[in-house]
């Protein structure tokens, strides 16, 4: 829930700053974007069906098919690849 609070926060300082600057924003209108979430609504529905239809229980459903792609991987601060990138030299360096 942290990361969904994180980017609302952020997109609403972004706002302020837009209209800050007189400027407006190239963020889609409401109604947009509730057509982007039917899409995503709608993409679950056949998995959910067939998940039911071979009486596969609802939940295995919700956490194998619909949970990873409504919610997506949200980033889970591992360091380890940041590590490893900065002990590589860049490109630039090389040559």
């Amino acid at each position: 829930m942290k990361p969904y609070l994180m980017s609302l926060g952020a997109g609403l300082l972004v706002g302020i700053i837009y209209s800050l600057l007189q400027v407006r924003s190239p963020a889609p209108p409401i109604i947009a974007l509730v057509g982007l979430f039917g899409i995503l609504l709608g993409e679950q529905v056949i998995p959910f069906a067939t998940a039911l239809w071979t009486r596969e229980p609802a939940a295995m459903s919700w956490l194998n098919h619909i949970k990873p792609h409504m919610f997506g991987h949200l980033p889970t601060g591992d360091t380890t690849a940041a590590k490893v990138a900065s002990t590589q030299p860049s490109q630039d360096q090389n040559g």
